[in-house]
C-alpha cells in the first residue's frame, strides 16, 4: 500500500468510523477498515482508551469534520468565524459553509471518485462552472450555479466516476444531468444536526472555549 493511502486509512481508524477519503477502495474489501476495524493506529491501538473529556469530544469532533472535508486548521476555523456573521443558527451555517465548497460539490455530484480526487480535478483546471473554468477548490459555489467536468475528461474517465453508476443518486438539493456530467445547485445544502456523523454541537463548543 502507498504511504499516502496508508495515512488516510490511519485517519479512518483513528476516527474510529470510515471517512470514504479512497474513493471506490473504500467500499471494497481491500478496505483496511474492513479488516482492522476500528483499532487505532499504533502499537496499542487494542488497547482500551480511556474516557475522552469533554475537551476531547469537542476536538475528536473537529478533527473528524476537518478530514472529511479535506480542509486545513485555518481554513475550517476561518469558517467558523463567518458563520458566527451570519444569520442564523451557527452550527448550521458552519456545515452549509463546507457543504458548499466546490470540491465537495463535485463529489456529492459523483464527478470524483473522492474528495480529494475532486480537488485535484479542480486544481488541474478539469471543472468548468457556468462555462468558465474555476482552479479554487474552496470556492464557494451559488444558488444556480452549474458546475460540469470538462468534455475531455469525461470522455476519457466518465465511466469510472460514480455519477457512470445507474444507481447513484445526489443528494435532493442538487439536480444533477448524468449525460452531461453537470450538476446544478438548487438551494443551499440540507443539514441535520448529526450531518455526515459529525456532532456539530461539539464543534461549536470546541470554538466556544
Amino acid at each position: 500500500m502507498r504511504p499516502t493511502l496508508d495515512k488516510k486509512c490511519r485517519l479512518c481508524r483513528t476516527e474510529g468510523v470510515k471517512l470514504y477519503l479512497k474513493g471506490d477502495r473504500c467500499f471494497s474489501a481491500k478496505c483496511p477498515f474492513e479488516r482492522k476495524g476500528a483499532i487505532r493506529p499504533g502499537m496499542h491501538g487494542q488497547k482500551r482508551a480511556g474516557k475522552l473529556t469533554d475537551y476531547g469530544l469537542q476536538l475528536r469532533a473537529k478533527q473528524k469534520a476537518k478530514r472529511i472535508y479535506g480542509v486545513t486548521e485555518t481554513a475550517f476555523k476561518n469558517y467558523y468565524l463567518k458563520a458566527k456573521k451570519l444569520k442564523g443558527q451557527v452550527g448550521e451555517n458552519l456545515m452549509i459553509l463546507v457543504e458548499s465548497r466546490l470540491d465537495n460539490i463535485v463529489y456529492l455530484a459523483g464527478l470524483s471518485l473522492s474528495r480529494s480526487h475532486a480537488r485535484s480535478l479542480v486544481s488541474h483546471k478539469n471543472i468548468l462552472v457556468n462555462n468558465k473554468v474555476l482552479n479554487i477548490p474552496s470556492y464557494s459555489v451559488q444558488v444556480g450555479d452549474v458546475i460540469s467536468l470538462k468534455d475531455k475528461i469525461a470522455k476519457n474517465i466518465g465511466e469510472t466516476l460514480r455519477i457512470a453508476d445507474k444507481d447513484f443518486q445526489a443528494p435532493e438539493w442538487l439536480d444533477l444531468d448524468k449525460g452531461k456530467y453537470s450538476v446544478k445547485l438548487l438551494t443551499l445544502p440540507t443539514i441535520d444536526s448529526n450531518h455526515n456523523g459529525i456532532d456539530i454541537n461539539l464543534i461549536i463548543e470546541y470554538y466556544s472555549r
